[in-house]
């Protein structure tokens, strides 16, 4: 997980701030970057490189999003999409990627990582529906392989949400909307003995605009005990969650443009899916003048039951081809760090930070043949045991008052344990890999850094392939896998806040991949594919206009290939996103008013490996307005897709058979973005 805590040169520079009136130090350019009033804060200094950053969770409160996992988007250059139900995992978008449901990107909730290895659906599934928005803190982003304290799936980026300890304020929360949207949010902290009691309710119901609606019936819950602070002190929290839904996957384009079945109507109304998650965790953390030391915790028991019909009748003309990926498991797991402060001079400050990472998994999950959710036949059933620990050293140096540097190796060692229904599938394999990486930076001058970042990463494969000799559907031999892939990458950048009230950063960045996980339509997976080179630039802007607006635009481009050369292939990657941007108007503290306006630009896609098929670009238009009732109460208008565009959320390009047509196709199947549609919220704090 990235560093974003200020170094220890920050915090010896600023510390007169502190102590003293704030005209003791207003001719100070750095002082007065952190004085600015309402201004997001400053990361020079901070951060390690240009893609790395911090949002709080105010910053957080004014986006307008319309599922939880939409708060990654608050990371420049990420979109977050949805191709089936409600509470089905999210898609990602990320420099050059289509991440699926998480692959290689890392992400983390109060240090518990939602990724899931070796699921049923697909490699790192990560299913972000369990966050309350309430109770998030801050959200730290980073992008690409740049640090130690970083392992799987994280080569493209992560993300680490962290809750609040104690709320400043009470908060209960009430939204109706249209296509049958419903929400009730409790969530409040209280003095309990000698520490503080943390407590969130959240009840949801979400038809959307779909033929048949989602019926998504979301059940949550958060109870947190904590003592002393955030950098000495403890917590203990446990969080359970559970949804429902129906879905609507994504229909074929040659469907709609016949008339047969419109925009938001299903093909196989059956398909639909079943989420729990349970989990138990616990923080120390203990900070002095020269050490800090964290350990964390955590057990947690997932539970998914999905059912999916993408190919319709292409495998079974008179049962159809829905499937079923039920996945159980129980992860554990700890994280612990210890770091010593050194200042040797004037401007010579370091720090060493020592850690370890432990996880395992227990996994139950398979592959059913069915039909309207009752199974026809088994295709695969799979116990999984995948362990992995990891050691990682990691220094940081200011060598002079504009040089400083941050170094780390990182050791992983993985062990998969695999006994399936079919003998020839079952056995283990370990294996290991070491990554380095080094953080140049240079500056601060006239209020400007550069960076120099390089790194290398690694993905893991699903546990299944590294074992399997056979194709558990076809009964064909087939060749095992890696366990662990490594990516190399290389960045340059720059932030700068030489224009007053504005923060910037730039970018230009490669990332190459040994191998490329790709997305299987027919079985609705994740599965090892052709080494990548990515490259590209991203831009990031916020300028805080004035005391009650702030503007914040972001751009970014990417160029992906396979890197193998294989003419008759082609060698674009499938889904990999070329363009990506959003400009948002946000409004706080005038008067009782405050608001947003969000244009979220998500560009086109190779959908097949020639480029004859592409995807069309897409823009959207979100926006919310707040007004304050009483300084405690306030009531909030959302709106969604506010132009009412029929662009996809998402599209892949594959063969499939409807029922009644004489051969496969080939065709464009797409899943649209909710149409217009209107939110109410009513808050009340206490």
């Amino acid at each position: 997980m990235p560093k974003l805590c200020p170094t220890p040169f920050t915090l010896l520079y600023l510390l007169p701030a502190l102590l003293l009136s704030n005209d003791a130090f207003a001719d100070d350019p750095v002082i007065q970057r952190v004085l600015v009033e309402g201004s997001r804060t400053s990361q020079l200094g901070v951060t390690d490189s240009a893609n790395q950053g911090r949002v709080t969770g105010r910053e957080l409160e004014l986006r307008t999003v319309y599922r939880p996992g939409e708060i990654l988007e608050a990371t420049p250059g990420l979109i977050v999409s949805q191709h089936s139900g409600e509470g089905k995992a999210n898609q990602y978008y990320l420099r050059g990627f289509n991440l699926d449901h998480g692959t290689d990107l890392a992400t983390f909730v109060d240090d518990m990582p939602v990724n899931q290895r070796s699921h049923a659906h697909g490699q790192g599934w990560t299913d972000l529906n369990f966050l309350v928005p309430e109770l998030v803190g801050r959200l730290n982003y980073s992008k690409g392989p740049y640090s130690a304290r970083q392992g799987d799936f994280a080569s493209a980026g992560s993300a680490t949400v962290t809750y609040a300890n104690r709320l400043p304020q009470n908060i209960a929360t009430l939204s109706g909307g249209l296509n049958g949207y419903g929400r009730a949010a409790l969530a409040a902290s209280t003095d309990a003995g000698s520490g503080s009691l943390l407590y969130a309710l959240e009840a949801v119901h979400n038809n959307g605009p779909f033929t048949q609606g989602d019926n998504y019936r979301k059940y949550n819950g958060v109870l947190r005990y904590s003592q002393g602070y955030a950098d000495n002190g403890w917590s203990v929290t446990a969080m359970a969650y559970r949804a429902n839904w129906n879905s609507t996957d994504q229909i074929p384009e040659r469907a709609v443009n016949a008339g047969t079945i419109a925009r938001f109507d299903a093909i196989d109304p059956t398909d639909g899916g079943a989420s729990k998650r349970l989990s138990l965790s616990g923080t120390w953390r203990l900070t002095t003048g020269d050490a800090e030391s964290k350990v964390s915790a955590y057990v947690i028991r997932n539970r998914l039951d999905l059912f999916s019909n993408f190919t319709y009748f292409l495998g079974d003309p008179v049962n159809g081809d829905q499937f079923a990926q039920p996945d159980r498991r129980v992860t554990t797991g700890f994280v612990a760090a210890h770091t010593w402060y050194q200042h040797d001079g004037p401007w010579q400050i370091s720090d060493w930070t020592v850690g370890a990472v432990v996880q395992n998994d227990s996994i139950i999950n398979g592959l059913n043949h069915t039909k309207a959710q009752q199974v026809l036949s088994i295709t695969r059933q799979d116990h999984i045991v995948e362990t992995s620990g990891a050691l990682f050293v990691e220094n940081g140096t200011r060598w002079t008052d504009t040089f400083r540097t941050v170094a780390g190796l990182r050791a992983d060692r993985y062990r998969f344990d695999v006994k399936s229904d079919l003998s020839a599938n079952s056995g283990s394999k370990n294996t290991g890999m070491a990554n380095p990486s080094l953080n140049l930076i240079f500056g601060p001058w006239s209020q400007t850094e550069f960076y120099v970042n390089l790194g290398n990463g690694f993905h893991s494969n699903d546990a299944r392939g590294t074992v399997a000799k056979v194709d558990p559907k076809t009964g064909e031999a087939m060749s095992s896998v890696s366990g662990l892939v490594r990516s190399k990458g290389m960045e340059v950048g720059l932030r700068t806040e030489a224009i007053p009230k504005m923060q910037m950063s730039l970018s230009l960045y490669r990332l190459d991949f040994d191998s490329e996980l790709t997305y299987a339509g027919d079985a609705g997976t994740t599965a090892p594919g052709r080494p990548s080179r990515r490259y590209g630039i991203e831009f990031s802007n916020y300028y805080k206009a004035l005391k009650w607006l702030s503007i914040d635009f972001d751009v970014a481009f990417a160029h992906a290939r396979s890197s193998d050369r294989e003419p008759l292939a082609g060698d674009y990657i499938e889904g990999a996103v070329e363009g990506v941007g959003q400009l948002a108007l946000t409004v706080d503290n005038l008067g009782p008013w405050s608001g947003a306006l969000r244009l979220r630009y998500f560009g086109p896609r190779p959908l097949v490996e020639d480029n004859s098929v592409r995807s069309h670009s897409s823009m959207t238009l979100n926006g919310r307005i707040g007004y304050k009732i009483s300084p405690k109460t306030r009531i909030e208008f959302e709106g969604f897709n506010l132009a009412n565009r029929k662009v996809s959320a998402i599209d892949y390009y594959y063969t499939s058979q409807l029922r009644g047509e004489a051969a496969p196709t080939n065709d464009v199947h797409f899943h649209p973005i909710e149409s217009r549609s209107f939110r109410v919220t009513l808050i009340q704090n206490w």
